[in-house]
């Protein structure tokens, strides 16, 4: 395969579409859909199993149009379609025009995870594959899409309307767009809706998404170098509180903590349930241990290593790492009218945090060993 098949073209607007080039009006589309280009792209793990002796075709694909907008709609006819075919779809009104992404079993199983019945009147029609002229509004349509979105930053802003324009996406006949946008507000957009009618001459819809439907519209690169898991893989948000950092023994920094949305980051939920399961066996952390010399106070855990670290309520720079086995010991101890010698009978390791020198912040501490190391040659 040559390096044309693979890498998609400059100023190619169909890659958010999964296109790696522009569709091509002469029918000749079979290569252009290319799903390392899509946002949430499907894997058809059943593609190469044939279907069982009498068992029909399930007649519900899946479609996917700009960005991760994806729906399912039903086959009329006797016509058969295969994934990266270009389709003419119902819509309302008119037409619009897709890409299938998963077809047979494979569809059937994405509307089950989705909660949607194969038996609902409520499912669209595909119609048939895209015509010559179906293609050439399509590709007309989707090369306004730029433009159309400049202007309405421009109208919005002269209007003074409290709302941010994140994307634009023209319908396949040309005859209806979809503005998605952000508000903190309510907004009042009867006059826009006015004003792009007529600038456009085309329906408008207007859609409202959260700041966290926003970052996986646009993308981007996260504070871990990868794509943000949003806009590749990630299907639903759950709710993230600061209580999954606390459980993970996070410190609670905003500028570590959000994502691109300022929003909670959504992989502060990903080991919560591992540190979940493993925080049970843990003795309270607000029990104080009793001890003849003192009371100990609890000052962070490493969850996995099962270590607690303690220290005197008079001595705090100095923190004493005990087992949890050792703490639930102390604490039934205590329980039982007993107070031990001291904790560091009960120590599997000793750290000690003193207040690090002006030259220690700006130096590590591998780099301290080699200075050190150079000094005592010297000496010798």
């Amino acid at each position: 395969m040559s390096d044309d098949n693979i890498k998609p073209k400059d100023n190619n607007a169909f890659l958010t579409r999964g296109c790696q080039c522009k569709p091509s009006d002469n029918g000749e589309n079979e290569n252009v859909y290319n799903k390392i280009y899509c946002k949430l792209s499907d894997h058809d793990w059943l593609g190469h199993i044939n279907l069982p002796s009498g068992m029909e075709r399930f007649d519900c694909v899946e479609v996917r149009f700009k960005n991760s907008r994806k729906d399912f709609f039903r086959l009329q006819g006797d016509f058969e379609v295969h994934v990266g075919d270009i389709v003419a779809l119902e819509a309302a009104p008119g037409h619009d025009i897709g890409i299938v992404s998963l077809t047979g079993e494979t569809a059937r199983l994405q509307m089950k995870r989705k909660n949607i019945d194969p038996g609902s009147e409520e499912i669209k029609k595909l119609y048939r594959r895209a015509r010559t002229t179906d293609i050439e509004k399509w590709v007309a349509s989707v090369d306004r899409e730029d433009d159309t979105m400049y202007k309405t930053k421009k109208i919005t802003s002269d209007l003074k309307l409290g709302m941010k324009m994140n994307d634009v996406e023209y319908q396949g006949d040309g005859t209806k767009a979809v503005f998605y946008y952000t508000a903190e507000d309510r907004v009042d957009f009867r006059e826009l809706i006015k004003i792009l009618a007529e600038e456009f001459k085309i329906r408008i819809e207007m859609r409202q998404i959260g700041v966290r439907q926003e970052a996986a519209r646009l993308g981007g690169i996260g504070s871990c170098g990868r794509e943000l898991c949003c806009a590749t893989w990630m299907c639903s948000f759950n709710s993230v509180t600061t209580n999954s950092a606390r459980t993970q023994q996070l410190s609670l920094n905003p500028q570590k903590l959000t994502g691109q949305c300022s929003k909670l980051k959504c992989c502060l939920n990903f080991e919560r349930d591992a540190y979940v399961d493993a925080l049970k066996s843990f003795p309270d952390s607000t029990v104080i241990l009793k001890t003849k010399k003192g009371n100990a106070i609890h000052q962070k855990s490493d969850v996995y290593k099962k270590l607690m670290w303690y220290a005197y309520e008079n001595e705090s720079s100095s923190m004493m790492s005990l087992t949890v086995q050792k703490v639930k010991q102390i604490i039934d101890m205590n329980q039982g009218g007993k107070l031990p010698e001291e904790l560091e009978n009960f120590v599997s390791e000793v750290s000690v945090t003193e207040p690090k020198t002006e030259f220690e912040n700006v130096v590590g501490q591998d780099d301290l060993n080699r200075f050190d190391k150079k000094k005592k040659k010297r000496r010798q």
